[in-house]
């Protein structure tokens, strides 16, 4: 269904893989983990013009928030004016609501590809399994080839280790193996956990209006999400766990650099008031 991501980001990651192999050794987790790593930073440096188009978008929101309020309070009672004087007001700024959705589904679906393709690396495990992880002794069976990857490239990803934790183990499934597992997944857990905090908390401070709704949205992405991201964490396979550790820091990071590269928020016009007869 999803082929059309699914292949670039197996040929993207196959191309890392076979750079790191060649220094490293096709058989360490090492060149794997690099992999992923430097996959999420290709595929997230090639989304950073969408990114900045989404940036802009917010901050062309917080100010006309103000704008807009004021011409909800002057054409109350007329709903027709009021959205005609809405639209005109966003033009007047090319206000386009597709830039604040365009890159999240973009990096929904390199997520959805990204996870598919390391889940399809294991294609012997249980069936029941739904998180492509499976127990550290797994199902014998045949190693069949994984979109651009060849068999023997799966069969190196099936048994590639990281500080003795397989690739593709997770907490749930660890058995045996669960201190080596919880030495990687837990550390990547809790990165993951807190570049997402960081992010919200930060994207609370440029907030220019507060509202009982924004107030809301912001406890639950500071502190729900984080929460969010410890218990799928617990399912995840470590390799899924290095792409959100790395996707979620380099988030906070270039957050932090882009905000501070446009400067503060252009001040909104203020609100006035319908004065009463």
């Amino acid at each position: 269904m999803l082929d059309f991501v699914y292949y670039p980001v197996s040929a993207l990651l196959w191309l890392w893989h076979t750079g790191f192999a060649t220094v490293l050794g096709a058989a360490g987790g090492a060149a794997w983990i690099l992999a992923i790593v430097f996959l999420v930073l290709t595929l997230r440096a090639a989304l950073y013009r969408p990114f900045l188009a989404q940036v802009k978008f917010s901050r062309t929101m917080a100010v006309l928030q103000p704008q807009v309020r004021r011409l909800q309070a002057e054409f109350a009672d007329d709903r027709e004016r009021l959205t005609a004087e809405v639209r005109k007001l966003q033009q007047q700024h090319d206000f386009n609501i597709l830039r604040a959705f365009a890159p999240m589904i973009v990096q929904l679906l390199i997520f959805l590809g990204l996870y598919h393709v390391l889940r399809s690396f294991d294609r012997t495990g249980p069936a029941a399994n739904l998180l492509f992880g499976h127990p550290v002794t797994r199902t014998p069976g045949p190693i069949t080839a994984n979109y651009v990857f060849a068999p023997d490239q799966v069969q190196s990803f099936l048994h590639a280790k990281i500080l003795s934790a397989p690739l593709t183990a997770t907490l749930a499934t660890s058995g045996g193996a669960f201190g080596a597992v919880a030495a990687v997944a837990l550390p990547l857990i809790a990165i993951a956990a807190l570049a997402t905090h960081s992010t919200a908390r930060a994207a609370a401070t440029r907030q220019t209006t507060t509202t009982p709704q924004t107030r809301l949205i912001t406890w639950m992405t500071m502190w729900l999400f984080p929460l969010g991201t410890i218990v799928a964490g617990l399912v995840m396979p470590i390799g899924i766990l290095v792409y959100f550790a790395t996707s979620n820091t380099w988030t906070f990071a270039q957050q932090h650099w882009v905000h501070r590269r446009l400067g503060p928020i252009p001040t909104a016009v203020p609100v006035v008031e319908p004065q009463e007869d």
